[in-house]
């Protein structure tokens, strides 16, 4: 079992920057690959980003390749989704989720999801 709380949300201006974080407890969480999703109110859930469970390997989805980067510190079993250049169709709910398959983590369909942090950005 992994559970995950997603920290850092919050207001900003466009162009600004916010930092995420996700928090992870249990065991073994260094095994994990972790993704960051957002979700807009009346939209579908999208991809954000994901990183392999050692960090060595990045995935982005293209609308925000260049100004987002995750990274992880499993010493500390956190995960961060930096954010820079912020735009206002930023604007969601960020959920981070984990499992042990790098292609369900990236296809949406992870074991393991957080409760969501609100980022908004205004124009």
């Amino acid at each position: 079992q992994v559970q995950l709380v997603e920290s850092g949300g919050g207001l900003v201006q466009a162009g600004g920057s916010l930092r995420l974080s996700c928090a992870a407890s249990g065991r073994d969480f260094s095994r994990y690959a972790v993704g960051w999703y957002r979700q807009a109110p009346g939209k579908e859930r999208e991809f954000v980003a994901a990183i392999t469970w050692a960090g060595g390997n990045t995935y982005y989805d293209d609308s925000v390749k260049g100004r987002f980067t995750i990274s992880r510190d499993n010493a500390k079993n956190m995960v961060y989704l930096q954010m820079n250049s912020l735009k206002p169709e930023d604007t969601a709910v960020y959920l981070c989720a984990a499992d042990m398959s790098l292609v369900r983590t990236k296809s949406g369909s992870a074991a393991y999801w957080g409760q969501g942090t609100q980022v908004t950005v205004s124009s």
